[in-house]
């Protein structure tokens, strides 16, 4: 397994992070550079460079951004976009491996690319919901904007730099994690 075996892992992991934020942004990116040949796919994911693809993939990508800008019903979209980032991670990271063992290929597909997706999209989700209490919504087109502007900043990166996608990826994980633990955790009563 040679340097393209690594470079493709990166972006799964990478675009599959960027599913975590924005289910559609990151498969319109893989779209349109596999439309143009920049990167290659499984045989049986050429489809999706086809311009039909690319264009429905616009809509939907359109639509998503939009609806996350509409207090309360983004939380609505969260319950289902945790499920879906999950099965829409495995497939870009599964996607963008050509040439490897297809069982090697599908438990790395999963762990990392489905794995990455839904951990990140549960982070994101949180996070959305902690502001929908706190703020009675009023914070949650910030979040949406932050939200669409990694999906997009890391779609690109892990295009253009694989490597450099993966370690955004481990400092957004560490980051994530460490928000959810500050947000989540139960305070212990102080006892004398």
């Amino acid at each position: 397994m040679g340097l393209e075996f690594y470079l493709s892992i990166c972006l799964g992991i990478g675009l599959a992070a960027s599913v975590g934020f924005r289910v559609f942004l990151p498969l319109l990116v893989l779209s349109i550079a596999a439309y143009y040949n920049v990167i290659p796919l499984q045989d049986n994911w050429l489809w999706i460079g086809h311009s039909t693809t690319i264009v429905t993939l616009a809509v939907a990508t359109v639509f998503e951004i939009l609806a996350y800008y509409i207090p309360f019903f983004d939380n609505l979209l969260d319950t289902i976009s945790v499920p879906l980032a999950a099965v829409a991670g495995t497939c870009v990271m599964f996607a963008t491996m050509a040439d490897v063992d297809p069982l090697l290929m599908w438990v790395l597909a999963i762990i990392a690319g489905g794995g990455t997706a839904g951990f990140i999209s549960g982070t994101t989700s949180a996070t959305r919901a902690a502001s929908s209490a706190t703020t009675g919504g009023i914070a949650n087109p910030v979040i949406s904007t932050v939200e669409t502007i990694g999906a997009t900043t890391l779609s690109l990166t892990a295009l253009i730099f694989p490597l450099l996608a993966l370690v955004f990826v481990v400092i957004i994980i560490f980051s994530a994690k460490k928000l959810y633990t500050k947000l989540f955790s139960k305070k212990k009563p102080v006892t004398r």
